[in-house]
């Protein structure tokens, strides 16, 4: 457990917090006018190991060289030229800050990262965070790593370390594919509907570009049912129908990987980071990394029951009412944002033919895949 604290005065700014992966969808964008939850659980923290905001440097600025040793293998918009290793929290596992209003500028229903740091240490006025809460952005708080430094706490209630991969499944905390979606803008005020999570969108933009790498430009085809959903309409589009298909599994803990899959579907720790991989036999199949939430409803579509169902029957003439599970309006789509930022980072991304991918997202974003 840690709290960061000040660089400048050393006060506290945070509550204990343990550490915990960054979130696929900690930079997405969702659709316009959309009120998103908080990104990060109560008492946990990530770390952005990339830069990210101003000041921004435009690809024809930017020496290719000096862009793959940063990781980035095809042209994007622009590079951020901003400090790497930022840490987010939730906004609720603020102390001892304010916020600073003349830093509030270029947001539209709330706030955004705008003109710089817009929160302050209320101790010495230090600048040392970014609050976030403008519309299609998740909320949340980003620490400045130049103006905080993290601390060490004991703490009665910490753990003894990350859940091993059978207990996160025991633990069954999955993320479901569909839920409410808030907006702004109507008359009547906040208004919801039913729609794909967009954490399944970030999942499904930032496992099909490992997709597309895997599939060597041969068609893919993936597990009936949700899997299905997700992916088999952008890999159809994207990918040519041609040549001998590559199959796609599930695999993970509790799902020993098919001995002649040639791509694993696989979950992400959500604590350390790390990739499931099979112990024993050793294969060759390329890995895909999912959420670890949003595999396992797709390794085990049942949801976990939070209560033992009391057991017996129904008395005669007495009808279940359970209402039917609620169904998005539209077919998936991948999100753009996600897919794209994940395959320029894959040196994969070099290949003419995914060059081309890239080139016609715009094309494809008509077509509905995303």
């Amino acid at each position: 457990m840690f709290v960061f604290v000040c660089a400048g005065c050393g006060a506290e700014l945070t509550s204990p917090l343990s550490q915990v992966t960054l979130p696929i969808h900690a930079r997405q964008k969702y659709g316009n006018g959309i009120q998103l939850p908080v990104l990060m659980e109560s008492g946990t923290f990530a770390v952005d190991p990339e830069p990210w905001g101003p000041p921004w440097r435009r690809w024809e600025e930017t020496d290719p060289e000096e862009a793959a040793a940063r990781g980035i293998y095809a042209p994007v918009h622009a590079l951020s030229d901003a400090v790497p290793d930022a840490i987010v929290i939730a906004p609720g596992d603020t102390r001892g800050t304010v916020l600073i209003p003349e830093n509030a500028g270029g947001y539209c229903c709330g706030l955004d990262w705008g003109d710089g740091p817009n929160m302050a240490c209320e101790a010495c006025g230090l600048p040392v965070a970014s609050r976030i809460d403008d519309c299609s952005l998740w909320q949340a708080v980003w620490l400045d790593a130049d103006a905080v430094r993290r601390h060490p706490v004991d703490a009665a209630d910490a753990d003894n370390g990350p859940l091993s991969w059978p207990e996160l499944v025991a633990e069954g905390k999955v993320t479901p594919p569909v839920e409410p979606i808030a907006g702004w803008g109507s008359r009547m005020g906040s208004h919801y509907w039913w729609s794909w999570n967009p954490q399944w969108e970030a999942a499904a933009g930032h496992a099909l570009a490992h997709l597309l790498v895997a599939s060597q430009g041969h068609p893919v085809t993936v597990p009936n049912g949700l899997a299905e959903e997700m992916f088999q309409r952008a890999l159809d589009t994207l990918l040519p129908a041609n040549a001998p298909p590559r199959r796609a599994v599930l695999a993970g803990p509790d799902r020993r990987p098919a001995p002649d899959a040639d791509i694993l579907l696989v979950p992400i720790h959500p604590q350390t980071g790390e990739t499931w991989t099979p112990a024993d036999p050793p294969t060759s199949a390329y890995s895909v990394p999912l959420p670890f939430g949003v595999w396992l409803w797709l390794a085990f579509p049942e949801p976990h029951l939070p209560v033992v169902p009391a057991s017996g029957i129904l008395p005669e003439g007495v009808l279940r009412d359970d209402p039917p599970a609620p169904r998005a309006h539209h077919l998936f789509r991948a999100d753009s944002g996600t897919f794209q930022d994940t395959l320029v980072r894959l040196p994969a991304a070099r290949s003419p033919w995914l060059r081309e991918v890239l080139h016609n997202l715009t094309h494809h974003l008509r077509t509905g895949i995303f």
